[in-house]
């Protein structure tokens, strides 16, 4: 939540909409998880160069699932390569690369950069050994089941693409054997919530796999924990206990140096826990309508800018802040939408696409609307759609405050398509 006046001031200079993000919040959120040996950073949460910097500058190191992520990262401060050095290096890589496919123009990136590569497929384990042998490289596991807010967050069971199939490990190690590719670790990620029953599942299917590479004669040096820390985006959601999450893969960590014999490092790769309690999208109040009995406020921020509520349901909390101080009136429930041609532009909505109005004082033309906790998915899912230029960023730091992406220009858009 912004300071009332800041959010003026704010507002007032840079225009709406307005993406707005803490560093003091995502300081505070690195600190809960310093037990970890390795923080990484699943930029697509987030993936500002000036956000990534942050972090780099706080020890934090990054995971990037697209070539355009690698190149940010390395411009935002962080080191590429390890792949082919020292296993050592290979575990203290500064960018590990994950996904379930290289395209042909990524796989060259991978090879020339030396990066060190969470995999999560067999075809991709395949294709990466024999363009590089003796490169260093993670195995994503799919256990067999997974977790989520949404069908769509859901990154594990015979639902998700993801992970190489648990039944399909030995595959994957006997691979790993004939390409003479290294093993640094296994990481296991199912999804986005915490649930601490559901938890002690995915440890318990980590220690298998463990032994499973324990029984096929190869080895590891260290564990992911994969990323999913929930957020409470209601005042009735839980907030996560990041000492007794530690405590269960810690716990896990333990049992598994006792199949292998030696000392494990242990990984854990946030992205929306990190970010999204530092963020606020900030949107002009352009429009109050009464549509029969149902009350409307227009804003112009739409899910071009903001599409988590239209995708998932997603939920948000909202607050007024008006454009000269005065008292606030009596609330009423509202529905708060955009400006796009789409019935779904909406921001108070559920998962299945019906209304929930939120309950906010009476505003007035000109007031603005701060949409909170939209650090995560939130500019980084950002589009065009509508011919809609990309809002402005902003990144406050104590008294400091700098513009850390200008706003889009229409011309910026129509220049990709001139002189072809």
């Amino acid at each position: 939540m912004l300071n009332s006046d800041l959010a003026r001031e704010l507002a007032t200079q840079y225009g709406t909409p307005l993406w707005v993000m803490d560093a003091e919040v995502v300081r505070a959120r690195v600190a809960q998880l310093q037990g970890f040996d390795t923080i990484r950073f699943a930029q697509k949460a987030n993936p500002n160069t000036h956000v990534l910097g942050l972090l780099c500058g706080l020890g934090v190191k990054v995971d990037a699932v697209s070539r355009g992520e690698v190149l940010r990262a390395q411009h935002a401060g962080f080191s590429l390569g390890g792949a082919q050095g020292s296993m050592a290096e290979a575990v203290g890589a500064e960018l590990v690369y994950t996904a379930d496919l290289l395209d042909r123009e990524t796989l060259d990136l991978v090879c020339e950069r030396a990066l060190v590569v969470n995999c999560g497929s067999l075809d991709m384990l395949q294709q990466l050994g024999e363009r590089s042998p003796g490169h260093a490289v993670w195995l994503r596991i799919n256990p067999g089941f997974g977790h989520g807010h949404s069908r769509k967050t859901n990154t594990g069971g015979e639902g998700s693409k993801h992970g190489i199939w648990h039944g399909q490990l030995p595959q994957a190690l006997d691979l790993l054997r004939a390409l003479g590719l290294r093993l640094v670790g296994l990481h296991m990620h199912i999804g986005s919530g915490v649930d601490y029953e559901h938890l002690a599942r995915v440890t318990r299917a980590m220690l298998d796999a463990v032994t499973t590479v324990r029984q096929a004669g190869l080895d590891l040096h260290a564990l992911s924990a994969g990323g999913g820390l929930s957020v409470p985006y209601r005042p009735e959601d839980p907030s996560v206990d990041t000492a007794h999450y530690f405590s269960l893969w810690d716990a896990a960590r333990k049992q598994a140096e006792v199949i292998l014999g030696h000392g494990l490092a242990l990984e854990i790769e946030p992205g929306r826990f990190l970010v999204a309690e530092a963020g606020s999208l900030l949107a002009e109040v352009r429009v109050r309508k009464q549509q029969g009995d149902l009350s409307y406020l227009l804003i112009d921020a739409g899910f071009n800018d903001l599409v988590r509520p239209a995708m998932y349901g997603a939920h948000h909390a909202m607050r007024l802040i008006t454009r000269t101080p005065r008292e606030l009136g009596p609330t009423q429930e509202v529905i708060v939408a955009g400006p796009l041609c789409e019935s779904g532009d909406v921001f108070t909505q559920d998962a299945a696409g019906e209304l929930r109005p939120q309950t906010l004082p009476q505003a007035d033309v000109g007031d603005w609307i701060e949409i909170e906790r939209t650090g995560a998915y939130g500019s980084a899912m950002s589009s065009n759609y509508n011919t809609r230029p990309l809002a402005a960023e902003v990144l406050v730091d104590g008294a400091d405050c700098r513009l850390i992406r200008r706003r889009q220009a229409v011309e910026d858009l129509l220049a990709l398509e001139s002189g072809l």
